[in-house]
């Protein structure tokens, strides 16, 4: 451990690059105070422990959508513990300017409890922020907050490095369905992405090009989807006149239609998958459903 300028450095006969230094002098030039200058126990890359003010860190815009009934749950335990325990992750936008890609519920949170500033970790190396969405587990996702989320990060990352393949963000994206289902989220807020899921899992893959490409192909996908799930709407409103009401029923119906049931060594391609799926509703006997296909199929799917 050794001391240079205001903080601490570790390990002690370790040295910090150059952009480290400059990262840690900005910080206290606008206000906030390094703590210390380590290297992480995994990698061993440097970072910043620091106490940062608080109106100088914003989410990233990509994240999914504050959820409300978790800041007062947050804002609750740190009243209750009165005290901060968690610090949070950011990365650098400007000098006296932070992004944080895992603490957005954590700021809200000690913003309604007026707090000043907030401890950090800043990680020198931007692009980690894109990495650690992956690791955020302050709040489990669902899929529609995941999906959204990913189609925002989808967006940044393409006026970023639009040059770059879709497939080369396979561990920022998790999943390729995810970027077609937040399209489809962004479209239809209530849409029923689950039901769905089960086939885009099977044939929903990482396209080879750039970004920018690809994201005309995804839009593509989500039409194709969006069709299916609008004759979907229909075959549902045709058994609902039949007075059979069951929340697994759309579930149901995609499973009955599934083209992809019988296809274990080639699975066909999306679009021809989508194609199936869209005749396989349009034909579908409404009258056939009964209401104890339903729950036995719900009980079985759920055990």
């Amino acid at each position: 451990m050794q001391q240079q300028g205001s903080w601490t450095v570790f390990p002690a006969k370790g040295k910090p690059p150059p952009h480290a230094l400059a990262l840690a002098r900005e910080i206290e030039e606008h206000g906030g105070h390094v703590l210390a200058i380590y290297t992480e126990p995994v990698g061993e890359r440097w970072q910043l422990f620091s106490l940062l003010p608080l109106e100088q860190v914003e989410p990233t815009p990509y994240q999914r959508d504050l959820s409300k009934p978790h800041v007062k749950r947050l804002q609750e335990v740190i009243k209750k513990l009165d005290r901060f325990v968690d610090p949070i992750v950011v990365v650098a936008q400007s000098p006296g300017s932070y992004w944080t890609p895992n603490g957005h519920h954590r700021l809200a949170a000690l913003r309604k409890l007026k707090a000043k500033w907030v401890s950090a970790i800043l990680i020198p190396d931007a692009e980690v922020a894109f990495q650690i969405l992956a690791l955020n587990t302050e709040k489990a996702h669902n899929l529609r907050e995941k999906s959204l989320e990913v189609i925002r990060m989808y967006r940044a990352l393409q006026l970023q490095e639009g040059g770059k393949s879709e497939e080369a963000f396979s561990f920022q994206f998790e999943e390729p369905y995810y970027i077609t289902l937040g399209l489809m989220y962004e479209r239809h807020p209530r849409f029923a992405g689950g039901a769905f899921s089960p086939i885009l899992r099977r044939v929903d893959k990482f396209l080879r090009s750039p970004l920018a490409k690809a994201y005309e192909e995804r839009q593509r996908r989500a039409e194709q989807v969006e069709a299916a799930d609008a004759v979907l709407s229909d075959v549902v409103a045709g058994i609902k006149k039949r007075g059979i009401n069951h929340p697994y029923v759309k579930s149901f119906i995609l499973a009955r239609c599934n083209p992809l049931t019988r296809a274990r060594k080639i699975v066909p391609s999306f679009e021809e998958t989508f194609e199936k799926l869209h005749r396989a509703l349009d034909r579908f006997d409404v009258d056939k459903i009964r209401m104890e296909d339903l729950a036995r199929a719900a009980i079985i799917s759920a055990g």
